[in-house]
């Protein structure tokens, strides 16, 4: 019998770190491209999009998790995610509020057409590749909604990047101890932590990388994407040799 390899990593410590930071980097990256290089964001959506594309057909090509592949992806939807909330609050003059209200909707339908198509939202199933099409989209929505909430929060209700990163962390030590304390549903955990990182690491980019007269440190965009960057290539060489040790055998 052929075995059915996994396209999406077992969840752990070393996963959770990754999202983090490339979150932040999603956020440094847009802000970079978009205001310090002058491109504007229509410019620099059409150039990450195109960039997710191919990095998405190579994913699909391989029919199975590939540390580098799985986490470029990854970047590159939480830079196009990124685009997408600016663009529209931006450019098209939607509220953080209405844009907040929307993508949560999107989000819902993305994973009620999963769960009735699937019969699953779990990691550890996205086998195929209908099931990784879901995956891929349902992440794009929840970068897009964690930028509107993370900028809701630091700048539409003037909490500041800081006092926000906070919030979202105490969201999430919540979302985990509901999980290893009071048993809630493992799949629903997930994708609630998953949806908050966004926002915690968008206000953890922006506390680093604005300028003081904007509550940030003032490290500057590449800076910090660089440092993010260069994190997440050391882990995920980490990863990738890791992968490829053999399993240990019985004696």
């Amino acid at each position: 019998m052929k075995k059915v390899l996994n396209r999406a990593p077992e969840v752990t410590s070393t996963f959770w770190i990754i999202k983090v930071l490339a979150t932040t980097v999603g956020e440094t990256a847009a802000d970079y491209l978009s205001v310090t290089l002058n491109l504007g964001l229509s410019v620099t959506s059409y150039i990450m999009s195109g960039l997710l594309l191919i990095a998405l057909w190579n994913q699909f090509r391989l029919k199975r998790y590939v540390p580098v592949s799985y986490w470029i992806v990854v970047v590159f939807t939480s830079i196009t995610g990124t685009l997408i909330t600016d663009r529209l609050v931006d450019e098209l003059g939607v509220s953080l509020i209405t844009t907040t209200i929307v993508f949560s909707v999107v989000l819902l339908v993305v994973f009620a057409l999963w769960y009735l198509k699937e019969k699953t939202l779990a990691m550890h199933s996205i086998n195929t590749a209908k099931r990784e099409l879901f995956y891929w989209v349902a992440i794009l929505f929840t970068f897009a909604l964690g930028t509107a909430t993370g900028d809701l929060l630091a700048e539409a209700l003037k909490l500041g990047y800081a006092q926000s990163a906070l919030i979202f962390s105490v969201l999430i030590a919540i979302v985990a101890g509901g999980y290893y304390y009071f048993r809630i549903n493992a799949v629903l955990a997930f994708w609630i932590a998953y949806i908050l990182t966004r926002p915690l690491g968008a206000s953890v980019g922006d506390l680093l990388s604005q300028p003081a007269k904007n509550g940030g440190l003032g490290l500057g965009t590449v800076e910090t994407s660089m440092l993010f960057l260069s994190i997440i290539i050391s882990l995920v060489i980490y990863l990738s040799l890791k992968q490829k040790q053999p399993a240990p055998t019985a004696d």
